[in-house]
This record gives structure tokens, C-alpha cells and sequence, in this order.
């Protein structure tokens, strides 16, 4: 059985010749500390989420460091004639928001990482409503995730996407160049939950640590302080 953790070489090449130019075309790179990526084993990789072109400019930044990402995406694109096979092919996994099948998606992304696979996962679960688009409380999903599995979860913040093609707008904004600025931080420190059991509580703590680390690299990035506490939408 083939691993689902990289794709067969015919969608790899596919995807690689018509994204890498495509994103070298699109925007400047500003790339941060990518050697603090694992080239090998499964591994989490935590990020911000600004605009649907991100998972796209964030592959092309992982590809090149030496990982295919695995991809947690919507099941309606899976749904779509032609993109649906291709964002499986890539070997994407499927997630239903809000439903009791978004489990069965952290159960197929923890068989991936006892693959050696690279887990791409947006911890808040959607674009940041942040008025300032700072990273906003994450879902519990990514610690519980972490937490069983055991694997290491890398925090990752970007900047730039948003300028390229901002949150709800379907046209682009080609021009002038923007720049996609990413940032690679050291391991998060999950440790002090190791022995715990995953209630409520402790999932919420350590998904804020999570969120804190990737906040962190974005703050180097913009050059600017992060706010206090983290944009909480359940509260606005």
C-alpha cells in the first residue's frame, strides 16, 4: 500500500511545475530560520491562517525545506469535479468543521504522522478575524493531536498572503509584488503535559501555548508587539 504521506511521483511533479513557478512569480520570499524544520519523522507544523492563498505559498516554503505537507482541508473541495481527485491525490486530508466526523480527521492525520508525515495544520480552524490579523484563540484540535501522537509541533507564522489575496475577495492584488515573509520557530515546550490526562483543560492550556509560540515568530516578523490576549470570536 502506498504511504499517504507524499504523493505518486506524476502528482508531485504535477504540482511542483505549476506552483513553485507560480509562486516565485506572484511574490518575493522573506524566509526565516527554515532550518528548523525536521527533514524527517512526523512532525506538526503550526501556522496562522491569513487567506486562502497561504496553504499554497506555505507548501512551496515547506516543499523546498525538505517536506511535503499533508494538508488538512475542507471536505467540500474533496466534493469539487477534477479538484476534488487532485487535492486527494496530494494526499490532503479531508476535514468536516463542526461536525462529529472532524474527529475521524485527526485520527487519519495521527496515521499520517506514524507515517514520518509533515501535518500542515491551522490551529484556529479558519482565516484570523483579528481586526489587527494577529493569530486568534486556536481549537483543541492541534494539542490533542500532539499530545497523543506525541510528535513534535514546529510554530510557523507568515505575513504577506493577505496582501496577495485578502480574506474574502476572489481577485487577487497583482500588483506591485508583495513579499511572503515566513517565520520558523523552535519545538513548542509540550512536555509539562506529557502525564496528564487530555481533559478540557488541559488541551485548552496547551493549544494556548501553541498559539502563543506561532504569535511569537509572527510579532519577529511584523516587528511589532502581539497583543495581550489572543482575539477570542465566541466572545466578540
Amino acid at each position: 500500500m502506498r504511504r499517504l504521506t507524499r504523493p505518486s511521483r506524476f502528482w508531485e511533479i504535477l504540482a511542483v511545475v505549476i506552483v513553485k513557478p507560480l509562486s516565485l512569480l506572484l511574490v518575493g520570499r522573506d524566509w526565516r530560520h527554515g532550518e528548523r524544520v525536521p527533514r524527517q519523522g512526523g512532525v506538526i507544523i503550526a501556522a496562522n491562517h491569513l487567506s486562502w492563498t497561504d496553504p499554497v505559498l506555505l507548501a512551496h516554503f515547506l516543499y523546498d525545506h525538505g517536506r511535503w505537507p499533508v494538508i488538512l482541508a475542507k471536505s467540500a473541495l474533496f466534493k469539487v469535479p477534477l479538484l476534488g481527485r487532485a487535492v486527494r491525490a496530494l494526499c490532503a486530508v479531508p476535514v468536516d468543521r463542526g461536525s462529529s466526523e472532524a474527529a475521524r480527521s485527526l485520527h487519519e492525520s495521527a496515521q499520517r504522522l506514524k507515517e514520518g508525515g509533515a501535518i500542515l495544520f491551522y490551529p484556529e480552524g479558519t482565516c484570523t478575524r483579528d481586526p489587527g490579523l494577529w493569530p486568534m484563540v486556536g481549537k483543541t484540535g492541534v494539542a490533542r493531536l500532539a499530545l497523543q501522537s506525541g510528535a513534535q509541533v514546529i510554530p510557523v507564522a507568515h505575513w504577506g498572503a493577505h496582501e496577495l489575496l485578502p480574506y474574502g475577495e476572489k481577485r487577487p492584488r497583482l500588483f506591485p509584488r508583495k513579499t511572503f515573509h515566513v517565520s520558523v520557530g523552535p519545538p513548542v515546550d509540550l512536555s509539562r503535559y506529557a502525564d496528564r490526562p487530555p481533559h478540557a483543560d488541559v488541551l485548552r492550556e496547551a493549544t494556548a501555548d501553541i498559539m502563543a509560540a506561532v504569535t511569537a515568530q509572527l510579532a519577529e516578523l511584523r516587528g511589532e508587539k502581539a497583543p495581550e490576549s489572543p482575539y477570542d470570536p465566541a466572545r466578540q
